[in-house]
Parts: C-alpha cells; structure tokens; sequence
C-alpha cells in the first residue's frame, strides 16, 4: 500500500508541474504578458503573438512526449511497467 501512495503522489507531482508549464506558456505568455513579449521576434513575428498562437500548442506537444518518457521511467521504478 505504501508504495502505491508513492507511486500516486509521483505521478501526480509529475502531472501538476507539466501542467504548470504548460500554463505559464499558453496564459502567462500568450494573455497576460504578452504585450511586454511582442517587443521581440521570433521567426517574423511578434513573441507575445507567437506564443499565443503557435509555441502554447507546440509547448503541449513537447509535454506529451515528455508525461510519456517520466511515466515509463516511474513505472519501472516502480516496478507496474508492461512487460517488453
């Protein structure tokens, strides 16, 4: 029982700080700060425009991949991963 409440409160902390980032990115960075970004560019465009229109959903892409990468490293270190 111990070791499930470990596993759960890992994937949670995993689960809360990707989610964390990914706000930061698509509100902090796409609304609330976004006219202090739009004195840089990126690519051509305004940063503050760029983040609130591509880099959030690229962002979330990129946190796929990892949610999926720390899951299986905590699922073996767990020992609850699927058999290769």
């Amino acid at each position: 029982m111990e070791n499930k409440n470990k596993y759960w409160k890992a994937n949670l902390r995993l689960m809360l700080s990707l989610l964390a980032v990914w706000f930061v990115v698509s509100f902090v960075c796409g609304i609330l700060i976004v006219d202090w970004l739009n004195q840089f560019h990126l690519f051509g465009y305004k940063l503050g425009f760029w983040f609130s229109q591509q880099g959030s959903i690229y962002v979330f892409v990129v946190l796929i991949f990892v949610y999926v990468w720390r899951m299986n490293k905590l699922d073996k270190a767990f020992d609850v991963h699927e058999e290769d």
